[in-house]
């Protein structure tokens, strides 16, 4: 194959347009099933407990080595669209819906850090670039739904939910034709994964610097992602449910695979701990701004949330590589998929508070997600603070 990693950033753009599916529907849902913004939050949260179980289960036992990356990626992704068609066409109410949300999670367990694995299997020599476009198009795959739903203004939300799913099934096929990379050494032996192996991960200084600073980014992202329809409709740029306010969250949200690109040619200039570290100034500046911007002219309004998307993924590349730098390689797939589950289990927190107090809490709801970058910049200091060799 000539060029496997477009290949797999287009399968990743595609596979991972299901994560946020549901989310671009949020004002029919709310108006057809009777529901709350807490509800969108559980359905989100759904999503995000399938993907930690998900991931649990390939790093405990073992599967990511015992079969070909490609294939697992493509039996989840196909699984995936189905359990996403099934929620266009048969949910009806939460009772439904939530279950149908985790399978998709579960299934995106498959797509995302399998994505990683095959980028390395292709290209070990510039994985570091490689997956900065790989993690952008996770972002761009975000935002995708709202993008549909731009386009095809006219259409159901389950018509819009059934492209992704669509796009799932195109994505299955190209990576189905790509195969796995001549670098990837299976073990079709592996044995179960040693727990307390991995715990002893944590003991490791710089590697335990990256956790941290990965998980004050998850308290943010997530429901950053989560909140961009509404902090537009508070921002006052466009009113729920008009095609200006699924071309702004798309916006807002899509333009992140800018900033891990960015990022990525960046970090090859000053390392990835400082890349990592100016994402999370830049993204807790912003956290900070957006509630005391109320009076602003809308080209400013715009201007934040767009810098806020930049910046709020931007940094995710590189925790994955400052990690895998830092553990023993013989358990760098463990370790990092230990730490994806504790980050994602973080997200449920900020979502779950986050869609259920932003009624009250209006614009202010941005202080919420403070803390993550805050915290996140004071874990990862070791590194960033750290002179270069």
């Amino acid at each position: 194959m000539r060029y496997p990693v477009p290949v797999i950033v287009l399968a990743q753009l595609f596979g991972t347009s299901l994560w946020f599916s549901a989310n671009s529907a949020a004002d029919d849902l709310i108006r057809q099933w009777g529901i709350q913004a807490a509800d969108l939050g559980a359905l989100t949260n759904a999503v995000q407990l399938g993907f930690i179980a998900g991931t649990l289960a390939f790093s405990i036992s073992g599967l990511a080595d015992r079969f070909a990356a490609s294939r697992i990626f493509a039996v989840c992704a196909v699984a995936g669209a189905l359990a996403n068609a099934a929620f266009a066409l048969l949910a009806t109410g939460m009772t439904v819906g939530a279950p149908l949300r985790f399978v998709v999670g579960l299934c995106l367990a498959g797509v995302y850090p399998l994505g990683m694995k095959l980028v390395v299997s292709w290209v070990p020599e510039r994985a570091g670039s490689a997956l900065a476009q790989l993690v952008g198009m996770l972002t761009l795959g975000t935002a995708l739904p709202h993008g549909i739903r731009l386009a095809g203004a006219g259409w159901s939300w389950s018509a819009i939910m059934l492209v992704s799913s669509l796009l799932a099934l195109l994505a299955a096929g190209l990576i189905l034709f790509l195969g796995d990379g001549p670098h990837l050494k299976r073990r079709h032996d592996a044995p179960p994964l040693r727990l307390g192996r991995v715990f002893h991960t944590f003991s490791v200084r710089e590697f335990r610097a990256s956790a941290f600073g990965y998980f004050g980014h998850q308290w943010e992202l997530y429901a950053f992602w989560t909140l961009t329809p509404a902090l537009v409709a508070l921002s006052g740029l466009a009113a729920p449910g008009s095609p200006a306010w699924s071309g702004f969250a798309f916006a807002i949200i899509g333009i992140g695979a800018l900033g891990c690109v960015a990022g990525g040619w960046w970090s090859q200039r000053i390392g990835s701990a400082r890349v990592a570290a100016t994402a999370l100034a830049l993204s807790a500046l912003c956290c900070a701004l957006y509630p005391l911007g109320a009076a602003w002219p809308d080209w400013a309004k715009a201007a934040l949330l767009l810098l806020w998307g930049a910046t709020v993924i931007a940094d995710s590349p590189h925790f994955s590589a400052l990690s895998a730098r830092a553990c023993p390689p013989e358990i760098v797939g463990s370790a990092l998929a230990f730490q994806n589950a504790i980050g994602f289990a973080i997200t449920m927190g900020s979502i779950h508070l986050g869609t259920a107090w932003i009624g009250a809490w209006q614009s202010h709801i941005a202080w919420l997600l403070l803390p993550g970058p805050l915290l996140g910049l004071l874990g990862l200091a070791p590194l960033w603070l750290r002179r270069p060799a």
